[in-house]
């Protein structure tokens, strides 16, 4: 009988120091394994962009697509520049707005100021800058410190992109257009021309506008020569006047 007693005896319990290193051991193991997942982005609409721009792959623009394709290697063949080096490139646009003509007593009317950027905004997908009066001019009202003018420079994606909806979309939508000068070319290659109303741009709704204006598009380029940037305008779709012929 005293055996069996003994055998019915409660076996002893488990160590408390024991217990709690094991705990200790497995919250620490949790702990790594979830610094080690990666971890969901926060809801919002930043956060969310984000996360679509690193996912998505990059798409080229098509006329810059175009330019290495087809454009230098034309340039390459008519005038001789073998080298990539030496072949002229588009490297930036300039878009520039004046609303000095607005001034009243030195500023400007909230509404036009509003209405500008508001056009560069959607026309170029990128924010302008004010640019300031450096000094004060008698004979056009204009003071020092006043806000002049607003541009935007486009570089890289946003500089072709803006290109071909100028080129394809912009121009044929311009009254009684007849093409664009061919002698807006400056010594160093670049082209300037103007537009007389930023209707002309789909994304722009004039039921919207409290006023029309116009705007500068300035096309810089590099290595270049007005007979080299002409060429490669022409060839990326740029409507240029053609001469008219002479009646017999």
């Amino acid at each position: 009988m005293a055996d069996d007693n003994k055998n019915k005896q409660p076996k002893p319990a488990v160590d408390a120091k024991d217990a709690a290193a094991k705990a200790a051991k497995a919250a620490a193991a949790k702990a790594a394994n979830q610094a080690k997942m990666p971890k969901a982005p926060k809801a919002g609409k930043e956060h969310a962009g984000a996360v679509t721009a690193d996912t998505q792959p990059r798409v080229e623009p098509r006329l810059q697509t175009r330019f290495k394709a087809h454009v230098r290697s034309a340039v390459a063949e008519k005038f001789g520049l073998k080298n990539p080096m030496q072949q002229p490139r588009l490297d930036k646009i300039v878009i520039n707005v004046n609303m000095g003509r607005h001034l009243e007593n030195n500023k400007l009317p909230p509404n036009v100021k509003a209405t500008v950027l508001d056009t560069i905004t959607k026309v170029t997908g990128q924010k302008p800058v004010v640019t300031i009066a450096k000094k004060s001019v008698s004979n056009f009202k204009v003071r020092e410190g006043a806000e002049t003018a607003a541009m935007v420079t486009l570089r890289r994606d946003k500089m072709w992109h803006f290109l071909d909806r100028f080129i394809n979309l912009a121009c044929p939508r311009i009254k009684d257009f007849r093409g664009l000068s061919e002698k807006s070319f400056d010594a160093q290659g670049n082209y300037a021309c103007g537009l007389q109303e930023q209707g002309v741009f789909p994304e722009i709704n004039m039921a919207d506008v409290t006023f029309t204006h116009g705007m500068n598009v300035s096309l810089t380029f590099r290595n270049s020569t007005p007979e080299l940037s002409r060429f490669i305008l022409a060839e990326l779709g740029m409507p240029f006047r053609r001469p008219e012929e002479k009646k017999k």
